[in-house]
């Protein structure tokens, strides 16, 4: 389950709903629809841990040209 269709934007978020250790849905939107997102899987999978993060890693420019 995803939004995504391009590539994200730096200020997109994702969100991820976890079993354990394993993701069960995963969703990328622009910020204000990504919390709403998170808010209703949230009510939904109340004892599921869900996540909100930055849909683009900060990549350290030094690691990269190593």
């Amino acid at each position: 389950m995803s939004a995504l269709t391009e590539t994200p934007h730096p200020s997109d978020r994702r969100v991820r709903v976890w079993f354990g250790e394993h993701v069960i849905a995963d969703y990328t939107a622009e910020p204000a629809e990504a919390v709403r997102y998170q808010a209703a899987m949230t009510r939904r999978f109340y004892s599921l841990r869900v996540t909100i993060e930055p849909a683009v890693p900060a990549v350290d420019e030094d690691a990269v040209h190593t």
